[in-house]
């Protein structure tokens, strides 16, 4: 009797779920990426499923956490199809558990002199490419200890490895559920909106699919988030230096926590809005308060510093920091993929100069980031977590802008900030990202520049509809 009216009331959503499951087992298990036509046509499909899904379910929120769950698992044994960065975890956490620290050395180094410290290491060099071989490992230590956890329980295994690697990633994303669904209650926003990230196939492709940690740091994100707006402050800098140890990507935001800490007090008795959830006395003077605030916000800062050192204290030496720093600069000026204004900067360069300026532009670009963020920080006043969360999700967006290069599982981070906004442009480039794996259908791995601007005339396109068009019910 159940079974026939659940069958009844919810065949639709059923097989929807269904020939979307058969989808996620081919994608993780008869897919390669050469297999242009068919990975874009899977996931196209894929996407509409999941839109549909989603838009006729919303308030079934145990439903739709259910099959996030169902899609995770149909990748538990499957090998990434897409990122060979895998490997290079598997090496590192085996490497650390033979005390050799990963920072310290190149892959390369180790096979060029027919030394082999971990298990199966010609697999893993062979499967990690030349060019991840031949470069410092540029993992935070969070990352470090998930790769750890997998050599301690498949030491000698890279499927077993992948798998402890991907039970490690599902368990970051419902986490992320977990907090982004109080967040969003606290926000007074619909719950829904977290399954925009969490039932994303991009989301279910890149990171249970493929193992990239983005998963892990913005769990941690939008933990200290959501402590941030319960007024635990200091746990939340705690939690936001754990999100930095996992990726270096939160560090650009913390500017931003600027006038949350240091005006909110003043802005809102000048809006005539209570102050909730503060220790400052409200006969306290403004400058007290705003002294209060500054105070508070150097101790934000210190705990993330200290956490943060204290996390990559195991691995420190002046050999550690130069090959660490030589291995994130050469993203902003060697490495080229999937770019919008730097392709267009490249070739006015040609233009003018005859040859690729990525030397300067690759420069030149991450400080007029860091010259968008500043406005951010300082001229737009971030008193609330709404608006904490748009800033910072402008600040990542026009840093992925201006990249040299945007791997398509960079979008998880401006995905999931936008789950606490009004903006959709993040989900759109979600599913059009999917086009610059076409770089991978010829042999050389060349980009097609058409495609690419086929795919960012579409971002550029939303972004700058509710940006700048339609701001009211954007804002």
């Amino acid at each position: 009797m159940f079974n026939s009216t659940l069958l009844k009331t919810k065949k639709i959503p059923l097989l929807l779920t269904l020939i979307s499951a058969v989808l996620y087992f081919v994608f993780a298990y008869n897919l390669e990426r050469i297999q242009h036509f068919s990975l874009v046509l899977i996931y196209t499909i894929l996407f509409v499923l999941f839109y549909f899904l989603l838009k006729h379910n919303k308030e079934n929120i145990k439903f739709l956490t259910a099959i996030a769950f169902i899609f995770r698992a149909i990748f538990i044994l499957a090998i990434p199809n897409l990122s060979q960065d895998f490997y290079r975890f598997i090496w590192d956490g085996r490497l650390i558990l033979e005390g050799i620290n990963p920072y310290l050395y190149t892959v390369e180094s180790f096979i060029s002199k027919g030394h082999y410290p971990v298990a199966q290491s010609q697999e893993l060099y062979f499967g990690m490419g030349e060019l991840n071989a031949s470069h410092f490992t540029n993992y935070p230590p969070i990352n470090q200890l998930c790769f750890v956890i997998a050599g301690l329980f498949a030491g000698k295994s890279i499927v077993g490895s992948a798998m402890v690697l991907r039970l490690l990633i599902i368990a970051a994303d419902f986490g992320t559920l977990y907090f982004g669904k109080k967040l969003l209650i606290k926000l007074k926003l619909p719950k829904y909106n977290i399954f925009w990230f969490i039932l994303n196939p991009f989301i279910i492709i890149e990171l249970t699919g493929n193992l990239h940690f983005e998963g892990v740091m913005i769990f941690f994100l939008v933990w200290s988030l959501y402590l941030l707006r319960c007024n635990k402050w200091k746990l939340a800098a705690v939690v936001f230096a754990l999100s930095i140890a996992t990726k270096l990507v939160p560090l650009m935001f913390l500017p931003l926590y600027f006038w949350w800490f240091c005006k909110r007090i003043v802005v809102a008795k000048e809006t005539n809005q209570p102050v909730k959830n503060n220790d400052i006395s409200a006969s306290q003077t403004p400058s007290k308060e705003v002294w209060n605030g500054m105070t508070k916000l150097v101790t934000f800062y210190i705990i993330i510093i200290v956490t943060t050192l204290l996390l990559f204290s195991p691995f420190f030496s002046s050999q550690f920091i130069d090959n660490y720093s030589k291995t994130v600069g050469l993203w902003f000026g060697n490495f080229e993929f999937n770019a919008s204004i730097y392709y267009i900067a490249r070739e006015i360069g040609y233009l003018f100069r005859g040859w690729n300026e990525i030397a300067i532009i690759g420069k030149m670009l991450p400080i007029i980031t860091i010259i968008f963020i500043l406005y951010l920080s300082f001229l737009k006043k971030n008193i609330d977590v709404k608006k904490l969360i748009a800033a910072m999700l402008f600040s990542f967006t026009i840093y992925l802008f201006l990249s040299t290069t945007v791997h398509p599982w960079y979008i998880a981070t401006i995905l999931i900030l936008s789950v606490f906004t009004n903006y959709k442009f993040p989900l759109i480039w979600s599913f059009v990202v999917i086009i610059s794996y076409l770089a991978y259908a010829n042999v050389d791995n060349t980009e097609n520049l058409w495609i690419i601007g086929l795919e960012y005339l579409a971002v550029f396109s939303v972004f700058i509809y509710e940006v700048l068009i339609n701001k009211k019910t954007t804002n």
